[in-house]
């Protein structure tokens, strides 16, 4: 969740930091600070706040080796103190993930005779590697006891004292990669963070990474391993504004080509697509958006295919019974691939020897690494902590999966699959069309209120789940979703005059009755807006604005239904002057349970 950059190398490695840290500051912004060596002493600077708080304590220090971190609080509020990087004794370090036995490994170090000043379990990973330094001098032997001592998911850099020409890495669940070019060797959290300099790394996993100016080496249980030097196969530009005002509005606009090219890609190549009609259970295992995007696929999967779905959220589902066997799929979806919760999600299914199935982004990444088989999205560098793009592309290939158990049970007769596939050929531009809509004017009568209510049944109110997460994400309103149909129990209470009621009505075996629901909130005078498809007849009594979604089969209907309600939790947002890219509390990637 929070961002490491370092760089060991023949220039300047500050300013190459605090620019990786630029690049990174959509994980977490709370506080930043970086450490390196000056007259052989290690000098840091840190502070609460953005990295322009940081830029301003800088000096014209020079030096070669470096290491930086953009904070989001986990353990100690946001402040100067709680910042890393942390020194103890001999050792200075920044630190993604959480240490799960902190407490117990302070008080013992509390007893060795160390003294904390933060709150943060990072000061105490700092103080364990040093008191280990009494131990052992050889710095990958402590790593490895270090490794077996600590509990928690974790991503370290740090610097010794006694070796300034060197960084040392290590990684125990949190992301973390080793990049090089023919200035020297950078670790960074995420990719975008080293993209200006180079596209080929290292993935890290669990083993210790020794980086120095001209060499990187790479050891496991004390050994020298190799690694494969991987390329990224975006390009910079992916990962920069390129003209937009926000990330969000550059990667919204971006799905019609990325919706082209994957269908393009899957469809030409079918067999890419798994069967997964042969399982008699399968388990969509998410969170957030993703775990949004796993209920409508849920619903297609149970329309098209004719099986059973269960949807659960990954941090629920790591914990409780399940009843998993070797006849069951659990398909994991994430962006990053490194989500904590989904990540111990799939090693849980693994124990019952379940299959497993990845719908990930990021190549390479741990779920991608470890499932069975994974789809790639290939949604490129998303910026923006509210998901777009990869939600859109997230939903697109469970459609394609419910698409293919059709076929192959026949279940999708000839004639469907005729008009199934020229939704899918006109989907891109109808997202296009979609996108040049004016969601200003809508946004604007909702920014004026604080509450807003999504309303919709089935595959409807699994996608009001969806726009009124976004909304709450970047605009601060409070948003709720219910079932059209549980208005009447209790929730109705809640509907003033004015109340923003955003309804949606694109599935047609129940839209008659979500209209009578929509009716009952007009009645107690919201302002009802609502999107539906273009054949649906809907009185203009029972609406004050409406958005017409191009008709299309539930497979593509789902997909344009969404683009609308992005968009507009992107206009109310913008209309509010709120920070889009970052809001308060968020990260992209979360990587600690």
């Amino acid at each position: 969740m929070c961002g490491i950059m370092g760089y060991n190398g023949r220039e300047n490695a500050i300013p190459i930091v605090i620019k990786g840290l630029k690049n990174l500051e959509y994980r977490g912004y709370d506080s930043s600070g970086i450490a390196y060596f000056k007259d052989k002493m290690i000098k840091i600077i840190k502070e609460k706040g953005r990295i322009i708080e940081l830029e301003k304590l800088l000096t014209s220090d020079k030096t070669n080796v470096c290491i930086g971190h953009t904070r989001w609080a986990t353990h100690g509020k946001p402040s100067q103190v709680n910042s890393h990087p942390h020194i103890v004794g001999g050792v200075t370090l920044v630190h993604n993930g959480i240490i799960e036995n902190y407490h117990t490994l302070k008080e013992d170090l509390m007893q060795k005779g160390y003294s904390f000043k933060s709150e943060t379990d990072t000061e105490v990973a700092a103080a364990l590697i040093d008191s280990l330094l009494s131990e052992s001098k050889n710095k990958i032997e402590l790593l490895e006891k270090t490794r077996k001592i600590l509990k928690g998911s974790y991503a370290f850099l740090i610097l010794f004292a006694d070796e300034k020409e060197t960084m040392y890495a290590l990684r125990e669940g949190s992301p973390l990669i080793v990049a090089t070019n023919e200035t020297g060797n950078f670790v960074a959290s995420d990719i975008p963070a080293i993209l200006e300099y180079t596209k080929n790394y290292y993935l890290l996993d669990k083993e210790i990474a020794v980086i120095q100016k001209n060499d990187v080496k790479f050891y496991l249980n004390n050994q020298e391993v190799k690694k494969e030097l991987l390329t990224f196969n975006h390009d910079l530009v992916s990962a920069k504004k390129d003209g937009y005002q926000h990330f969000m509005l550059k990667e919204i606009h971006e799905e019609p080509v990325l919706v082209k090219n994957f269908l393009d890609y899957y469809l030409n190549n079918f067999d890419l697509i798994p069967d997964i009609s042969k399982y008699n259970r399968i388990y969509i295992v998410a969170c957030g958006s993703a775990y949004h995007a796993g209920l409508i696929g849920s619903y297609l999967i149970e329309k098209y295919g004719d099986l059973e779905v269960i949807v659960e959220v990954a941090s629920e589902f790591r914990y409780r019974k399940t009843f998993l066997d070797k006849n069951s799929l659990v398909i994991l979806i994430s962006q990053s691939g490194e989500t904590a919760d989904t990540i111990a999600s799939l090693r849980k299914a693994k124990e019952y020897q379940a299959k497993t199935l990845g719908i990930v982004n990021v190549v390479g990444s741990t779920i991608a690494r470890e499932v069975d088989q994974v789809i790639y999205i290939n949604a490129g560098c998303e910026i923006a902590v509210a998901t777009t793009k990869a939600y859109t592309l997230q939903v697109l290939t469970l459609s394609l999966l419910a698409y293919k158990i059709g076929l192959i049970k026949k279940i999708i007769s000839s004639k469907e699959k005729e008009i199934i596939l020229k939704d899918y050929q006109v989907l891109a531009q109808e997202i296009k069309n979609l996108i040049e809509f004016d969601y200003l004017k809508f946004a604007r009568k909702i920014s004026q209120e604080k509450d807003v209510f999504f309303i919709g049944r089935l595959i409807d109110y699994y996608i009001a789940l969806e726009g009124s997460l976004k909304l709450k994400e970047i605009s601060y309103i409070h948003s709720e979703t219910y079932p059209a149909g549980e208005l009447k129990h209790g929730t109705i209470s809640l509907i003033e005059e004015k109340t923003p009621v955003i309804s949606i009505l694109t599935d047609q075996t129940i839209y008659e009755k979500t209209i009578s629901n929509i009716k009952e909130t007009k009645a107690r005078g919201a302002y009802s807006l609502v999107l539906k498809r273009k054949q649906f007849y809907l009185s203009n009594d029972i609406y004050d604005d409406l958005i017409e979604i191009p008709n299309a089969t539930d497979l593509v209907s789902c997909i344009l239904t969404i683009i609308p309600l992005q968009l507009l939790a992107y206009y109310t947002a913008l209309e509010l002057g709120y920070d889009i890219d970052k809001p308060r509390n968020l990260a992209k990637s979360v990587t600690v349970e």
